[in-house]
Order: structure tokens, then C-alpha cells, then sequence
């Protein structure tokens, strides 16, 4: 397969469930689950929980990454997702892990961009 550098989903969301915004540890389990349900390889991982509420992580894959940023107070969070499409096309992955945040977090989209690299 020629190679096809990937797909890179960025978005931003709303949420009524400003808990799960809190702290990263509900995010991490889900993140965990998503990388192994896609058979994703994880490098290294980063989660910072804020005083006061509110997290960020980044997950190192071999494909690339994921990554998110909460807002608790605004009900809001930002997310993205990059997964080469080296030696495999990782499109739907990248879609459907989209899909798995938004619908744990029971994410309202505000705006999404898919960026083909």
C-alpha cells in the first residue's frame, strides 16, 4: 500500500455532564479501552489534573495520538486525534474513536475539522 500519511480529527465540544470534565482518571480508563479495542500501540502518556477541576492529556502512540483539554466550568473540552495510515489505513479508527469520546462524554460538537496529512 502506498503510504498515506493519515487522518487528523480536531474538535471541540460541549457537555451538560460537567463532572466527567473534573479529573482524568473516568478519561484515562476510557482512553485505555479505545487504544485497545483499535489494537493501537501506546508509547508514553501524559494526564494533568488541575486544582480547582479540569484535566489534559496527551497519549503517545506508535500511530501518533490523542489528546484533550477540559474546561469543567464552561462545560466544554477540546479533543483530537491523529493516526498514521502507515502499512494500514487507520481512517475509521480515527473516526471511531472521535465517536467513542463524544458519546462518553455525551459530547454536544461545536465545530470539528478532519485534516487529511
Amino acid at each position: 500500500m502506498p503510504y498515506k500519511p493519515g487522518l487528523h480529527l480536531l474538535s471541540e465540544f460541549s457537555t451538560d455532564k460537567p463532572n466527567l470534565l473534573q479529573s482524568s482518571a473516568a478519561c484515562r480508563q476510557l482512553f485505555n479501552q479505545l487504544i485497545d479495542t483499535y489494537q493501537l500501540t501506546k508509547v508514553g502518556e501524559v494526564y494533568h489534573d488541575f486544582d480547582g477541576g479540569g484535566f489534559t492529556a496527551v497519549v503517545c502512540l506508535t500511530e501518533s495520538h490523542m489528546s484533550i483539554h477540559t474546561w469543567p466550568e464552561y462545560g466544554m473540552a477540546t479533543f483530537d486525534v491523529f493516526l498514521s495510515n502507515y502499512q494500514k489505513q487507520n481512517d475509521d479508527k480515527a473516526r471511531a474513536i472521535y465517536q467513542g469520546v463524544i458519546a462518553f462524554f455525551e459530547g454536544v460538537e461545536i465545530q470539528k475539522n478532519e485534516v487529511k496529512r
